[in-house]
């Protein structure tokens, strides 16, 4: 699959995501894919499996911003804020195609944290 095709198939799966589109959301993996989230140690196997899981979430979300979306070849990275009962949380999607399809994709989740004045001569306030 060219990395065109590949970013079309991630903007229709980010925004099916965003509308709270389940179908359309995981047209983009393939029947056998592996969901992986690292910090609850949890693994998701199988596209039915993921779809299900995600339906049953008891809460939709209130916000959904993709900040970025880089790759080529076959890997793809997307940095997204999703937000839950007003509480944003950071997520790094890591996305492996396989024939057009994700095979395998690892999520981490962060949440959001007050910067430390001690360093405020050296950054910039991001929105």
């Amino acid at each position: 699959m060219q990395e065109k095709q590949i970013r079309d198939a991630l903007d229709a799966h980010w925004r099916a995501s965003a509308a709270g589109d389940l179908s359309a959301e995981h047209d983009i993996y393939d029947d056998g894919a592996i969901c992986e989230y690292p910090q609850s140690g949890e693994r998701i196997v199988g596209r039915i499996n993921l779809q299900a899981l995600r339906s049953h979430h008891p809460d939709a979300p209130s916000g959904f911003d993709i900040r970025r979306i880089q790759g080529n070849g076959n890997l793809w990275i997307t940095e997204y804020t999703i937000t839950y009962m007003n509480r944003a949380s950071y997520v790094v999607s890591i996305m492996e195609f396989h024939n057009g399809k994700v095979v395998r994709e690892t999520q981490y989740f962060a949440d959001s944290f007050e910067a430390p004045g001690w360093r405020t001569q050296w950054v910039e306030k991001i929105a």
